[in-house]
């Protein structure tokens, strides 16, 4: 299961290391692996098979809006998978995770809703925006 990337892009293009935060919006395309923090929100929206892996370091706080999503960290917001999500075993969201295909292993944590969505759906949900991400820095404790 994790690692599969169903339908998605199994090469990383661009790498958000351990010792990095970044503060701001992110739009992609191709691979996107965080090993560090990112508080804002993240899309791809030029590319259909883009995908975003969230190492078990990793952290996010903001929304995600990517069609193929692995998760093993932490992500404060709503997750927007338009195609394929897994959270893998030490995966933990905080938010509602929209979805079209969904894996899940034992041990991850999914605090929100978990919404079934067809491709209709999936679009007319992203053209609702929500409030955008709070921009503060996570505390010590979150992530290590």
């Amino acid at each position: 299961m994790w690692g599969s990337k169903k339908g998605g892009n199994k090469r990383i293009d661009s790498l958000v290391g351990n010792n990095t935060k970044i503060m701001g919006d992110l739009d992609f395309s191709g691979g996107l692996l965080i090993d560090g923090k990112v508080i804002g929100n993240i899309t791809a929206t030029e590319d259909e098979h883009a995908t975003i892996t969230i190492s078990e370091k990793g952290y996010v706080q903001g929304e995600i809006q990517i069609p193929n999503v692995v998760i093993n960290g932490t992500v404060e917001g709503n997750v927007y998978a338009t195609s394929h999500i897994e959270l893998a075993k030490k995966a933990r969201v905080f938010g509602n995770v929209y979805y079209k295909l969904f894996e899940m292993a034992m041990g991850a944590e999914v605090n929100g809703n978990l919404v079934h969505v067809n491709d209709d759906k999936v679009t007319a949900t992203l053209e609702v925006k929500k409030e955008p991400a709070q921009l503060e820095e996570p505390s010590k404790d979150v992530v290590s």
